[in-house]
């Protein structure tokens, strides 16, 4: 990410996994090489990386685009899922099964993508088998197409991207995130 956003002829980042499936996520196993941090502040310090990684993509000057193959689940749903376009294989199963290991999702991203009623069922059942089909329904991805495809419709969709004014495109994206991050606000008062 550090290289793409520096360097000015990149107009846009396409985010695949490489190998049989997208991401299974991070690892749920935080392992016990603590150093001198005591339990709790090893797991702040440890999601706090998860959450930066997660934000890379939502925070990215440069527009996004997820092409997401075979499985994308816990928090490399939340990757796709703040990338800016996601574009997902037939046959694609999305999910968040960390409730079920006790534990949960990063970023929170999620409810306002798809809405809080849908997000809840999805998070709280630990749902790991949402087919790409009702992601699309959902709106947590904005295509589904066979997998053959997966990656060059992500591609063509960032060079689309990419042709446009680059600080128009820029200016877009942050105005969408920001008006989130005002309504996230607004409904605390």
């Amino acid at each position: 990410m550090d290289v793409a956003e520096a360097d000015p002829e990149v107009r846009a980042i396409v985010l695949r996994g490489a190998g049989r499936a997208f991401s299974a996520g991070f690892d749920l196993d935080m392992g016990e090489d603590r150093g001198d941090a005591g339990p709790v502040d090893f797991v702040r310090r440890e999601l706090r990386k998860d959450l930066d990684v997660i934000l890379r993509f939502w925070d990215s000057p440069k527009p996004t685009v997820a092409a997401v193959h075979r499985y994308c689940l816990g928090s490399a749903m939340e990757m796709a899922v703040a990338c800016d376009v996601t574009v997902a294989a037939e046959g694609c199963r999305f999910g968040a099964p960390e409730v079920r290991f006790g534990s949960g999702i990063v970023a929170l991203i999620l409810p306002w993508v798809i809405g809080p009623k849908q997000a809840k069922e999805l998070l709280l059942t630990g749902d790991d088998q949402v087919p790409a089909e009702r992601a699309l329904a959902l709106g947590l991805v904005n295509r589904v197409v066979p997998e053959a495809e997966c990656f060059d419709t992500a591609f063509s969709l960032a060079r689309e991207i990419a042709v446009n004014d680059r600080i128009a495109v820029a200016l877009t994206k942050q105005g969408i995130n920001r008006s989130l991050e005002i309504d996230r606000k607004s409904t605390r008062l």
